[in-house]
């Protein structure tokens, strides 16, 4: 079967560590079609009409689930847990109790480690044509952590266009838990060659800068005065080179912007507008924060789908999160969690057109 996106479902039937990976397709009345993989959970693509009714892309991914076992960038697409973004020193104590992660990025831990949730094969199970859930169980000790994580991440692709993802995860022992999903986006398709095109708005009045290996410092600035301005809407490319320390740090934006909001509901956080396709996104989470990241470390040495190359900021991520390095820092939002707790979280990614 060929989707929409042009991809082959049997190029994704295969066994991984004696589990069985799939291509599951969503698609709503209108034929919005939406592609995930049980290999990470990962959205492989999703297609939305333009302005002029053309269908567009806009996740960047592979064509096959071989191609996504390649490690050069093992998270388009994923579910990055335990602890999605980055614990410093691959080190924290819980309880009194010190743990020790895997180190894989510079000093830090990143995205629960060497094999985190974006590199193990997830059970699906079809609720309806458009709707998928996911379940994992993290079993205690796996990268490190503590405690039996199961988790569950439900996809509905709803007839609005709209992506919906809610998590929910329990414990039987206390451990971390900060989930995220890292799909790169290219509103004018992916393969178009870069997003600095793209106009952003982020909800946020501050932000947090980071060290030289992309942990915060702990206080929130503000981004007033600053390249992270985004209240009003800026291009992607207006000021990402300009020579501020932390766009040097980040080789670009790679940082946390703390969300205005208030309340349990998904609340307004960015949105983007390609001005070729008159494709909108925007972003409702109940998360605290967001992580824009924008592709600074993509290089264009491997191709992604329909044989495209992914250059260096070819796609942005929205991360919507918990901060980095939170069990280090006692003022930020907890992102411990408890037996007889439940953690649920949700984001919702809106497409629209604008002429």
């Amino acid at each position: 079967m060929i989707t929409r996106s042009k991809l082959t479902k049997s190029h994704f039937e295969k066994n991984i560590s004696g589990k069985q990976v799939g291509l599951f397709i969503l698609q709503n009345e209108s034929g919005t079609e939406m592609t995930v993989t049980n290999y990470g959970a990962k959205i492989v693509s999703l297609c939305v009409p333009d302005r002029s009714g053309r269908w567009v892309d806009v996740v960047l991914g592979k064509s096959s689930a071989e191609e996504y076992s390649d490690d050069r960038e093992p998270y388009f697409g994923a579910v990055c847990g335990r602890t999605a973004n980055r614990i410093a020193g691959g080190r924290f104590s819980l309880d009194g109790v010190a743990y020790t992660l895997a180190v894989n990025n510079g000093p830090n831990s990143l995205h629960g480690g060497l094999k985190g949730f974006n590199a193990v094969v997830w059970d699906a199970k079809p609720l309806d044509r458009q709707t998928l859930e996911l379940t994992y169980l993290s079993a205690d000790g796996e990268e490190g952590f503590p405690g039996n994580l199961t988790v569950c991440v439900r996809y509905t692709l709803t007839d609005d266009n709209a992506v919906e993802i809610a998590y929910r995860a329990t414990t039987d022992r206390a451990t971390l838990i900060n989930l995220t999903n890292h799909s790169y986006f290219n509103l004018s398709g992916e393969g178009d060659p870069s997003v600095g095109d793209h106009e952003l708005q982020i909800n946020a009045d501050t932000f947090l800068p980071t060290n030289d290996v992309a942990i915060p410092f702990g206080k929130p600035e503000p981004v007033a005065g600053t390249p992270f301005d985004f209240r009003s809407p800026h291009t992607i490319g207006e000021r990402i080179d300009h020579e501020d320390t932390q766009l040097v740090y980040g080789n670009g934006y790679d940082h946390t912007f703390i969300l205005n909001k208030a309340g349990a509901e998904p609340a307004f956080a960015a949105r983007a507008l390609s001005p070729k396709t008159g494709i909108v996104m925007e972003t409702y989470t109940t998360e605290p924060g967001v992580q824009l990241y924008t592709g600074n470390y993509l290089d264009g040495s491997f191709r992604g789908k329909n044989g495209h190359t992914y250059p260096r900021r070819s796609a942005f991520c929205l991360e919507t999160q918990h901060y980095p390095d939170s069990i280090h820092q006692p003022d930020y939002p907890s992102t411990v969690l408890r037996p007889g707790e439940v953690f649920e979280s949700k984001t919702v990614y809106r497409f629209r057109t604008v002429g």
